[in-house]
């Protein structure tokens, strides 16, 4: 409840703020609070500040909820204002179960404390298994130098056994990507993000079995240089689980190579996202994914079509083009709401078309790159728990060669 005073017999002057005092927070330090909120001791008391520091609060990783309250001071003309604040529980286990490329059992598992230091760094680690062992990890700090300014730094070795698509058939290669990235993260305010930096990785293709070509070698390590631009426009209404609003993802990556067999390219896409609140219990989302990438003819393209990706169902990457055009949309509605408890299902369509590579833009309505899924899933969300919400869904293919098939992972697909 948010309570707030109708300021009268004031004969001009403007109200002034006593203190910003914060409540209800135990492990999300006060001092980081007040840096991150535009209200200050001193200023004139404005309703838009206060407000735009509440939705900026609410989309803190350690905060579920926020609200305010005003209250006049002992000193005429001043008033103290009141954050309270809702904590999420911030260190959490994730763990994502899926089928690996031979069909064999895969997973990843992995820890993260998304309130390090009561700062909201984000420190995490990860192992995973799929075919072959991988791990990794990341801190990022968005508002390590000031409420506009951090830092994040990733480290992965990835391993896993890759599919590549060639003239005559399929051979599968054993992947490697080991990688270190830097990036400047600048936030002008809490509905605009900027993340600017460079990638350092190496790249390793082995042959393992199947298809061959003299054109494509069966050993390979390249070393590359990624240079990266992310623009995030966020103008959602978050109410816990319930998203209102719209939100804008670009991600601009210019790829430097020291091979000619993989040579630099660049890649861009933009993820455009909508959802809308549909009563009290429901919330339909949707998601369009624009991608183009150099139009190489390799067969390493870089967008997959992907169960995890993409399209739910379709398989662990059962296809690659250097452009994608892919559309998810679902209606999700939560059958039990508890305090702490949600158990929510959904409805979903997973529909997309790519580009080959070396290709046009007509193999975008080529009937063999389309792929529609339909499908049906379950949510189990705990409210209190940043990110908390386990994921089943199960899709089943309508087009051409279709495939059927059940994915499972932590937090909504998107």
């Amino acid at each position: 409840m948010v309570f707030f005073l109708v300021l009268t017999g004031m004969q001009g002057q403007e109200p002034l703020v006593a203190d910003l005092k914060v409540q209800g927070n135990k492990r999300t330090r006060t001092a980081f609070i007040k840096k991150v909120s535009q209200v200050k001791p001193g200023q004139v008391l404005d309703s838009t500040k206060i407000q735009m520091d509440i939705d900026r609060l609410i989309r803190l990783p350690s905060i579920s909820h926020a609200y305010y309250q005003v209250f006049m001071s002992d000193v005429e003309g001043y008033y103290n204002v009141i954050y309270g604040i809702e904590e999420n529980f911030t260190l959490i286990p994730f763990a994502n179960i899926f089928t690996s490329n031979d069909d064999e059992f895969a997973f990843r598992v992995g820890l993260q404390e998304f309130n390090f230091l009561g700062e909201n760094m984000t420190l995490g680690a990860f192992y995973q298994y799929d075919v072959f062992h991988s791990y990794g990890f990341n801190i990022r700090a968005p508002y390590l130098f000031s409420n506009k300014w951090g830092l994040a730094l990733n480290y992965q070795n990835l391993t896993t056994q890759e599919p590549v698509f060639l003239d005559n058939g399929t051979a599968d290669y054993e992947y490697n990507n080991e990688s270190i990235e830097l990036l400047a993260l600048f936030e002008p305010n809490f509905k605009n993000r900027f993340e600017l930096g460079i990638n350092l990785f190496t790249e390793d293709y082995n042959y393992l079995f199947g298809a061959t070509s003299p054109d494509v070698p069966q050993e390979l390590m390249v070393d590359k240089l990624l240079y990266k631009l992310i623009y995030n426009h966020d103008g959602i209404t978050y109410y816990y689980h319930y998203l209102n609003g719209f939100r804008s993802v670009l991600n601009l990556q210019y790829v430097v190579s020291t091979s000619d067999q993989l040579p630099e390219f660049w890649i861009g896409f933009n993820d455009f996202s909508y959802f809308m609140r549909v009563g009290k219990k429901g919330n339909w989302a949707s998601r369009l994914r624009l991608g183009l990438a150099s139009n190489l003819d390799t067969p390493f393209a870089p967008f997959a079509v992907d169960n995890n990706l993409n399209i739910r169902g379709v398989g662990n990457v059962i296809d690659r083009g250097t452009g994608a055009i892919v559309i998810n949309t679902e209606y999700r509605h939560s059958i039990i709401e508890k305090d702490w408890f949600v158990l929510q299902g959904n409805i979903f369509i997973d529909g997309g078309s790519w580009r080959n590579p070396g290709g046009d833009f007509g193999d975008f309505a080529d009937d063999q790159n389309l792929r529609i899924y339909p499908g049906i899933g379950i949510r189990l969300i705990h409210k209190r728990i940043f990110n908390a919400i386990f994921r089943i869904d199960y899709g089943h293919g309508i087009t051409t060669n279709a495939t059927r098939g059940v994915v499972f992972g932590i937090g909504q697909y998107f």
